[in-house]
């Protein structure tokens, strides 16, 4: 409740000066503290006149200058920046920036006139001259400042609306996956189901459990972001199972699983597309017998997955069988976002077998 409290509070909105546009509060409290920062810096720096000026004309410095700053800033960041730099005008832009700078200038320089001229003193030429140099640079520098904030800001709200659109269409590729699920694997488990009760064979009741742990894995444990690696396991397990039905005495599957499986958790239906693949494009199109390896290993510092399965002999386009198709593209894909150099994932294809690794570091 807190988290969430704490979420909606930042994701409140507020108007920034010159802005006709809501931002979050969070953005707000960015620009808040770089003008505390720039105040606490002027403060320091200008500190002098408290015993020289006295409070009031400190007092006064400090606002006028940092309230006219604030003007030119926004009034570049939410005026002469969208409506000309973005849209390429660059010579109105940077006549703009100047023609505020100057009104700046000449504002600021009124008071630095009063001020040095008849507060502490009377104001030499150089001085002047000193003076308007250094209100003019000190402008362009806290202009930049801003523009880079604001830039850095927009870059970043775009990187992450792309990463957010990256994983919104992610996972509806894996919830179209996950809706298919393989309607003809379901197909012949039915298929071999209803022999079984015809026959009153003893499976028959333990192939309903194993379709019944397979789908309440899929309908509901997936949607999590992550899984116990145990329940992700246990899912290829029954599917394993329930694709032997289909062919018997004909292939022989060896499953290993070595380490605890408690100790870690993964992405669920991450490592499906690659059995799943092994049976569409090997154990399927084999006439003969057939068989198929698959390894897990489990560390400390991660998972590492193999499987292994013989390569049809008429394979028409090896390649392609190789690859897979949505589901190992989309696996990539899931690799990419949710393990950003964390994984290993490698595919292979000798005269008569298909392997493909995939290691994960936590």
């Amino acid at each position: 409740m807190y988290l969430q409290f704490m979420t909606d509070f930042f994701n409140t909105t507020i108007r920034l000066p010159l802005s006709r546009k809501n931002v979050p509060l969070k953005y707000a409290l960015v620009h808040a503290s770089y003008w505390i920062m720039v105040t606490a810096f002027f403060i320091y720096e200008k500190k002098y006149m408290i015993v020289k000026a006295g409070l009031p004309s400190f007092i006064t410095c400090v606002c006028l200058r940092i309230g006219l700053l604030i003007i030119v800033a926004y009034l570049n960041l939410h005026y002469l920046l969208p409506k000309y730099l973005i849209k390429g005008k660059y010579l109105k832009y940077f006549a703009g920036v100047l023609l505020s700078i100057t009104g700046y200038l000449i504002l600021q320089s009124l008071f630095d006139i009063f001020l040095y001229g008849y507060v502490l003193g009377p104001m030499r030429r150089d001085r002047f001259w000193e003076t308007i140099s250094y209100n003019f640079f000190s402008t362009l520098w806290y202009i930049g400042i801003m523009v880079a904030l604001k830039l850095s800001i927009d870059w970043y709200e775009q990187t992450r609306l792309l990463q957010k659109t990256k994983v919104e269409k992610l996972q509806a590729e894996v919830n179209f996956l996950r809706a298919q699920v393989n309607p003809h694997f379901l197909f012949n488990v039915l298929n071999n189901l209803y022999a079984l009760t015809l026959k009153k064979s003893d499976s028959a009741p333990d192939t309903v459990l194993k379709l019944s742990d397979m789908m309440e894995y899929m309908l509901y444990d997936s949607d999590d972001a992550q899984v116990l690696l145990e329940k992700e396991i246990k899912y290829l397990q029954n599917y394993i199972a329930l694709e032997k039905l289909r062919y018997r005495e004909n292939e022989s599957i060896i499953f290993e699983v070595n380490g605890d499986t408690n100790s870690h958790v993964i992405a669920p239906l991450l490592l499906l597309p690659l059995v799943e693949n092994a049976f569409k494009h090997g154990v399927s199109k084999m006439t003969g017998k057939t068989s198929m390896k698959i390894r897990i290993d489990i560390r400390e510092t991660g998972i590492c997955f193999f499987i292994e399965n013989d390569k049809p002999v008429s394979a028409a386009n090896p390649s392609n069988i190789a690859k897979g198709g949505i589901g190992i593209a989309n696996l990539q894909q899931r690799l990419d976002l949710l393990y950003p150099g964390k994984y290993v994932f490698e595919i292979k294809e000798d005269a008569d077998k298909f392997s493909a690794s995939l290691q994960l570091n936590f």
